[in-house]
This record gives structure tokens, sequence and C-alpha cells, in this order.
């Protein structure tokens, strides 16, 4: 996850004397540069991921300062660090608080740190971290694409991953991400990040195929839950631009089976946008391929002609008889087997009175050819319909 917020105390602690103040619960936010700032001309540059460092020359008054802290939230900074001593003293209570709302660590340096030297430092250590994570991405890249080819990943993720441990992937995905400019897309991925709140050294975040993945390792099934829980409101509530569907893979034992949740990841995040609603366009759609049911065996069969020709099978006549008469045979089919045969609960679903139904369903028997009267007649066509579900969905 790059060189965050809590590997910089780790360094700076005594080295720098810093001490994070406020905004505790930005404490993962990873860091792409440090920046020096005395007025909001450089802030309304920042890209995502910068971390701030002002003497508050500029700043001096609370409102000021409230108006950089506000620039520093909306361009998706890491942070801010404040040399105290000489122009401001004491961090006002309620520039602490508007950290802590907005989860933007707040850090202090004492007047007598010489800045210039522990900008450099830091940076370095970026630096050296950046090259690191790219590593890292692309030892990933090789255990999902390649499983079989253990040493050629292992060496590079064993000093940093448990590589007995867990492995699971979350995909997060949306239309014309790889034809996007390449500064935006980072951009967008910077965003993304500092939504992981809680997760550091135990995952690992890159862009791949198409989409941004991420790689939790070696987590409890409540800490990744409440991590999922805090990443889905906070991109939703820092992100309202952009939309995504996001989807989670299985919790695998082991790197050789990392290919596996990918995967299983990659199924969910298509599912995602079968089961999104026309209300959810514009947001943030979570599938857990575990929570699936049925749906994990159909978006796991990589054989799409197989599928086609199982509806086909099944639905061609109903499709058919729909789009030559405009009718909803198909979807009264459906229901009345989501109902299991019930003509009350199928009439009540589509508003449609139930002797309607009843003639339906006599006419769509006659279509098919099938009395529909086995549970593997009835299995198969809801199967068949379950596949078109997908089918449509599709991009």
């Amino acid at each position: 996850m790059g060189f965050t917020v809590e590997d910089m105390l780790l360094v700076s602690r005594q080295r720098y004397q810093m001490k994070l103040i406020a905004g505790k619960g930005g404490w993962s936010n990873s860091i792409s540069w440090l920046l020096m700032v005395e007025d909001l001309t450089i802030v309304q540059r920042f890209s995502g991921k910068e971390l701030a460092v002002t003497t508050c020359l500029g700043f001096q008054e609370e409102g000021k300062l409230h108006l950089l802290m506000e620039e520093l939230v909306r361009r998706q900074a890491s942070g801010l660090i404040i040399n105290t001593g000489c122009y401001i003293r004491e961090v006002p209570a309620g520039i602490r608080k508007f950290a802590d709302d907005n989860a933007l660590p707040l850090l202090t340096v004492p007047w007598d740190i010489e800045i210039a030297e522990m900008i450099k430092d830091l940076s370095i250590r970026i630096f050296l971290q950046g090259s690191t994570d790219e590593q890292l991405s692309a030892a990933f890249i090789k255990a999902i694409e390649s499983p079989e080819d253990y040493e050629a990943y292992v060496k590079t993720l064993l000093p940093h991953f448990d590589i007995e441990g867990s492995f699971q992937v979350i995909l997060l995905h949306r239309n014309g991400l790889a034809e996007m400019d390449t500064v935006e897309r980072k951009r967008i991925g910077y965003r993304l990040q500092l939504a992981l709140t809680n997760l550091t050294h135990n995952g690992h975040f890159f862009y791949y195929d198409s989409s941004f993945v991420v790689i939790i390792n070696a987590l409890s099934p409540d800490t990744t839950a409440e991590i999922l829980r805090q990443f889905r409101a906070n991109i939703v509530r820092r992100i309202p631009d952009q939309s995504f569907v996001i989807g989670v893979g299985s919790a695998l034992t082991g790197i050789r089976r990392l290919h596996l949740s990918y995967r299983r990841a990659k199924a969910a995040a298509r599912m995602a946008e079968v089961f999104r609603t026309d209300g959810e366009r514009n947001g943030f759609m979570l599938t857990q391929f575990d929570t699936m049911g049925i749906w994990r065996l159909l978006s796991m069969v990589s054989d799409r002609q197989l599928l086609a020709e199982f509806e086909e099978e099944y639905l061609k006549p109903l499709e058919d008889y729909d789009a030559a008469h405009d009718s909803e045979y198909v979807r009264t089919l459906e229901y009345y087997l989501k109902y299991n045969g019930s003509i009350r609960q199928v009439a009540d679903a589509m508003f449609i009175h139930r002797n309607t139904i009843s003639y339906r369903m006599n006419h769509i028997r006659e279509i098919l050819g099938s009395p529909l009267d086995t549970e593997e007649e009835r299995l198969c066509c809801l199967t068949a319909c379950l596949i078109r579900h997908m089918r449509q969905a599709a991009p």
C-alpha cells in the first residue's frame, strides 16, 4: 500500500519528534510526495496522495488554516504536517476536530527540526517504497497469470506477505477505465487508495487488466468485513463523481490459490453489474462471491457459448414470441418459477390479474412443448432465465 502515514510516524517519531495529533482514521493513507505549502496555490494542483508541510506563515489565522484543511480534503491529500513554534504554537481545537471528522492525518514537528532535510529524507523513502510496490505488483500479476510458476513470484512476496496465509482479492471496475488517460486513471486510483482505511502492510493496491485490484492478506473475516464496510462508505462519500462495481473474491489459503480468488472477484464484479438497479447506476455496487448462491456456478463457467446455447435451448421459442407480439412471456415464466408455481404471487408481483397469468402459463406450456411438471424441467428453465440476465447485463 505504499509508504503510509503509519510508516512515516515509525521513522519520524524520534528522528523528527513528529506527533499525530488528529485525523487518526487516516493513519493508513499512502503518500505519493511531500510538498511545502504556504498558500493555497500549490494545493489546487494536487492530484491525490500528496502530504502537505507548512510553517503556517500564510495560515496564522484559524480561518485560513481551516480553508487549507478543506482544500486538502477536497484534493484527496494524504495529510498535513505543521511546523509549530514560530507562526503557530498550538493547533486550534476546531482544526483538530475537522481533521478527525474527515480522517485527515494532522501531524506536528517542532520548529527546531530542519524541515528541508526531513522532506528530503522522507521523499527518498517514498521513492524507494514506490519501487518496491512496482516489484510487488509485478509478482502478484505473475501469481495470477502463472500460479504454477511458484519460484517466479514467491521470493519477491515472501519478505512482505504471509504467503501461507489467506489471500482475498477485491476488484474495482468501470467501463472505459482502460481507455482513460494514464494520469487521470492514476488520480482515481489515488482517491480509491485513500478510501482504504485500516489496511497497510496486510494489503496491496495496483491496476491490472482494466480494473483496480486490492489484495488482502492474512486478516480475520471480521477485520476484512469492517475494511469493506468502511471502504464502501468512504468511496461513496469521498468520490461521488465516480461509478464502480466492486467484486470481492473468496479468502483462500496460500499464494498458490490467489488466482482463484482473483477469478472469483472478477465474476463477482460482473454479477454486481447484473444485480445493479437503475438507482445504483451512478454509485458503487459491491457483490461478494461467497454470497452469490447459484450465481457462483454460472458466473464461473468460462464457456460462454455453452451458456448461450443453454439459454436458447429452453427460452428461444418464448423470446421469439415476445419479440413478435410485444409480450412478456419470458418474464412471466421467470416469476412463475421463482414463486414455485403460485399464480397469486406471480399476479401480485407483476400487477396483473390471476386469470391473465393462468392463461399465459397455459400458452407458455404450449409454446415450449413442456408441461413444466418435473423439477428438472423447471430448474433448467429457471437456469436459462438466470443466464439471460447475465447476457443482457454483459458489456
